[in-house]
């Protein structure tokens, strides 16, 4: 309990005292977000928060981690240092969406390789369990690229990431404590303290963004934390273990992994690079409806908490089952939204198009009393 209380601590209090010195610098070098046609905030913002919940991440997890039992975490924090310089690079100089793509290759493969982050059995997946190394390989590095990315692209209302990672880390970071493995829970309280220290800055209005820097970091360390959690939580000899641990792990990672697989999907289909930018993530459409950075915030953390419950309630039907119920599921209520989306544009259209016309009849009045005054 010690080390959870000092990693969690200290990584609140240096993300804390370290964000308002990135703000003040941001500022000084001009290094800011330019607001644009796809953003939703209208003013220039720091971008470089990552900056201090990396730092917070890291010195936490080094001085919390146990001394036995934490030889991975050294190939956790490489591959963590990996993804902090793409992200700090795109954040500062902007890099190409291969470029970045290759450093999460990398980053992947450090924890594939040396880490032993690797999905080798499918629990039963579409009758599927044990699976050969180079599937294994391949599945393992589509997962942890794109939950590396999901947190990336959720990145778009203020405090919406920061809270969405701060729910999947606690409870994950709750989960190893639990069962006695220090090192992840270590690691995972270690980012949920950073996390909390920097919404405070972040949340409405918001002073600072973190940016790739942060986005990405955040999406790595739950990468390795739902396929530790799927391999650990699915022996039966554990303390507490799942029958549909692949399941509940994507519950857990609900919004962001869901959203961003929906959109992949979306962007594939219509033939472009699934890394376009777009306006079809669910805080976009919740932001159409008139939601709030703050009440959008609140609805996805509601609805991602929903669906963690029902992951538990309903984990003994089997992994298949309880996928298809989780994704039918979201996709239900993703077609509500964006069908109440769609009737509120297309009222607003209307209206635009009623008030254009009373404007033109207006116009017109207004033109034919002046040609009778230049009459008379």
């Amino acid at each position: 309990m010690d080390n959870i209380l000092l990693s969690g601590g200290l990584s609140f209090m240096i993300t804390f005292f370290s964000i308002p010195v990135i703000i003040q610098v941001a500022k000084e070098k001009k290094l800011f977000d330019e607001p644009d046609d796809r953003k939703v905030h209208k003013a220039v913002i720091p971008t470089l928060g990552g900056l201090g919940i990396f730092a917070g991440f890291v010195i936490a997890t080094l001085l919390g981690a146990p001394q036995t039992g934490a030889s991975e975490l050294q190939y956790f924090i490489a591959a963590s240092i990996v993804v902090f310089f793409l992200g700090l690079k795109d954040d500062i100089l902007i890099l190409s969406a291969s470029k970045k793509f290759a450093g999460q290759i990398i980053a992947a493969w450090i924890l594939i390789k040396f880490g032993g982050v690797q999905l080798t059995n499918m629990h039963g997946f579409l009758g599927v369990y044990k699976i050969p190394n180079v599937a294994s390989i391949c599945l393992s590095m589509f997962t942890i690229i794109v939950i590396t990315n999901s947190f990336n692209l959720i990145d778009g209302v203020d405090g919406l990431a920061g809270t969405l990672g701060v729910l999947t880390t606690f409870i994950f970071g709750s989960y190893f404590f639990y069962i006695g493995q220090l090192p992840y829970a270590v690691m995972a309280f270690s980012l949920a303290g950073s996390l909390i220290s920097f919404l405070i800055y972040n949340f409405p209005p918001a002073k600072i963004f973190m940016g790739d820097t942060g986005s990405l970091l955040v999406g790595l360390i739950n990468s390795i934390l739902v396929i530790k959690f799927i391999n650990i939580a699915s022996l039966p000899a554990t303390k507490l273990s799942f029958e549909s641990a692949p399941a509940i792990g994507f519950a857990i990672l609900m919004i962001p992994l869901f959203d961003t697989l929906r959109v992949f999907g979306l962007r594939i289909f219509n033939r472009r690079s699934p890394f376009s930018p777009d306006r079809n993530h669910i805080h976009h459409f919740l932001l159409d409806l008139g939601y709030s950075h703050k009440n959008t915030t609140f609805i996805c953390l509601i609805a991602n908490i929903f669906f963690i419950g029902m992951a538990i309630v309903l984990h003994k039907i089997g992994t298949t089952y309880l996928l298809s119920i989780l994704f039918v599921t979201g996709m239900a209520a993703i077609g509500i939204v964006y069908n109440l989306r769609q009737k509120k544009i297309k009222k607003r259209i209307n209206l635009d198009s009623v008030r254009e016309k009373e404007l033109f009849k207006t116009h017109k009045m207004l033109n034919l009393v002046s040609e009778s005054a230049d009459v008379e």
